[in-house]
C-alpha cells in the first residue's frame, strides 16, 4: 500500500473504528492530534454498542493508570493531552502519597510499591474510576468526531479489491454493511469482529474466581483501603483485592483456585446476593480488620462474580490480517489480576495512530506497531498468571514469598526508592 512521494498513504482513506472503549477512543483522538494538514485526512467513523453513558455497575470500580515508563498510561493520558483531567479525577495517588500495598491476613503490610515517576510525570500511578476515564475521552473526542452510540459492529469480511465490508447493526433499526479501507477492531474482549475472522482466538479460564463488590461507607472508608489499594495474601489459598473508588465507596474482590463455575451470577437476585457474602465471609474467614465490614455494606448492584479470563496477544502477520488491525482486548484481554488493561488500551491506541501517520505505508506502520504493543502485551500476560499462582499461594510457597518480598521492600529501602 506504498503511495506516491509526497502523498500519505492515509489521505483520503476511510477508517471504520469498532468499539469506543478506551483502546478506540485513544486511537480515534490521536489520529486528530497527529495528523499533519492536508486537504484529505481519513475519514473516521467510531461506533459501539453500548450508550454514552452505562450502569455504574459496568464502570464505577476503579482502575491503575501508571507512569513509570513509556508503556504507561498516564504517558497516554499526557501525550493525548488529557493528563491534567485525569489526575484531577484520581480517587488516590495523583500526589504519590498512596501506592500499591501488599498485606497479610492480619493486615501486616508485606510491602508497598513506590518508584519514581517517568520523566515529565508528577506520580507513579493513581487509581480512577473507569467512568471518568471514559467520560474524559469521550468529551475529547466529540470535539471533533461523532460516535455512533448503540450501534454495534457484528462482523467483517474481505472484499475481492481488499477493502473491508463491516455489518453495523443499530439497537433500534436494521442491519446494514458500511466499506472502509482500514478496520480498527476495538471492541472489547468478546470481539465480534475477532469472533467472525479468528473464530478459534478466544478467551481462556486462567483457574481462579473472583466475587466482591463496592462496600459503601458514608461516614468514610475505614483504614488501610482509605488512601492505599492492594492486596491481602492470606497464605491460605485466598486473595483479596481493595481499592478505594471515591471518598465512600472501596471495592473488594476476593477470589481463590477453583474450576471453572458454570452459570452467571445474578445481582438482582436478593437471595444470590446474600450467598455471595455469606460465601465471601466463609472463605475469607482468616481476613480481619475491616474485611468482614465491607462485605457487609457491600452494595447488591454492584456486586459480582467472574472467572478469570484472558487469552494469548497475536502479532499483524500475513494475509489473513492486512488492513485489519485489533487492539485492546479485542487482541489481548486480561483478568483483573493483570492490573494493567487500561494502560494497555491506551498506549495501543496512542502506538497505532502514531505508527499510521509516520509510516510510509500500512505494512510498515503495523509492523512497527506490532513492535511496540506486542511485548508489552506478552509481558502483561505472564505477569497476570504470576500474580494468580502467588495471591492463592499456601505453605512453603508463601513463606517464601514473604521472604522474597522482605528482600525487595529492603532493596526499595536501599536505592531510595
Amino acid at each position: 500500500m506504498a503511495t506516491p512521494e509526497g502523498s500519505h498513504f492515509l489521505q483520503g482513506k476511510r477508517i471504520i473504528v469498532a468499539g469506543a472503549g478506551m483502546a478506540g477512543l485513544s486511537f480515534a483522538i490521536a489520529l486528530h492530534k497527529l495528523w499533519e494538514a492536508s486537504p484529505t485526512p481519513p475519514e473516521v467513523r467510531v461506533y459501539d454498542r453500548d450508550s454514552k453513558r452505562i450502569g455504574a455497575d459496568r464502570e464505577g470500580y476503579s482502575l491503575s493508570l501508571n507512569g513509570l515508563d513509556a508503556d504507561g498510561g498516564l504517558v497516554a493520558c499526557r501525550d493525548l493531552g488529557l493528563l491534567d483531567d485525569m489526575l484531577a479525577h484520581a480517587v488516590v495517588g495523583s500526589d504519590s502519597s498512596a501506592s500499591f500495598r501488599i498485606w497479610d491476613a492480619a493486615w501486616g503490610e508485606l510491602m508497598r510499591l513506590s518508584f519514581k515517576p517517568g520523566a515529565g510525570l508528577p506520580t507513579t500511578a493513581i487509581r480512577i474510576t473507569r467512568a471518568h476515564i471514559r467520560h474524559t475521552l469521550i468529551a475529547k473526542l466529540e470535539q471533533t468526531t461523532s460516535v455512533g452510540w448503540n450501534t454495534a459492529c457484528t462482523s467483517a469480511e474481505r472484499l475481492p479489491d481488499g477493502r473491508i465490508r463491516v455489518t453495523v447493526s443499530p439497537a433500534d433499526g436494521e442491519s446494514r454493511t458500511e466499506d472502509c479501507d482500514i478496520l480498527v477492531a476495538a471492541d472489547g474482549a468478546h470481539s465480534k469482529i475477532r469472533a467472525s475472522l479468528r473464530p478459534d482466538d478466544v478467551l481462556a479460564y486462567a483457574g481462579a474466581v473472583q466475587m466482591g463488590g463496592v462496600g459503601r461507607f458514608p461516614d468514610g472508608i475505614p483504614p488501610p483501603v482509605a488512601r492505599n489499594w492492594g492486596m491481602v495474601v492470606s497464605g491460605q489459598g485466598v486473595g483479596c483485592f481493595f481499592s478505594p473508588v471515591d471518598k465512600t465507596g472501596v471495592v473488594w474482590g476476593l477470589s481463590r483456585l477453583e474450576p471453572e463455575r458454570m452459570g452467571r451470577y445474578d445481582r438482582t437476585s436478593a437471595k444470590e446476593f446474600d450467598a455471595l457474602k455469606a460465601e465471601a465471609l466463609s472463605l475469607g474467614h482468616m481476613i480481619g480488620g475491616p474485611f468482614p465490614s465491607i462485605v457487609a455494606h457491600t452494595e447488591q448492584d454492584s456486586s459480582f462474580i467472574f472467572p478469570a479470563r484472558d487469552k494469548q496477544p497475536f502479532a499483524h502477520e500475513g494475509p489473513a490480517f492486512g488492513n485489519v488491525i485489533f487492539v485492546g482486548d479485542s487482541n489481548h484481554a486480561v483478568s483483573p489480576f493483570a492490573g494493567n488493561g487500561a494502560n494497555l488500551a491506551l498506549k495501543d491506541g496512542w502506538d497505532l495512530a502514531s505508527q499510521l501517520c509516520a509510516g510510509a505505508s500500512l505494512d510498515e506502520a503495523v509492523a512497527a506497531y506490532d513492535k511496540l504493543a506486542l511485548p508489552r502485551a506478552v509481558k502483561t500476560l505472564k505477569t497476570s498468571r504470576g500474580r494468580i499462582g502467588l495471591a492463592h499461594c499456601t505453605g512453603l510457597r508463601y513463606y517464601a514469598f514473604r521472604v522474597m518480598l522482605w528482600f525487595g521492600s529492603w532493596f526499595m529501602w536501599l536505592t531510595g526508592r
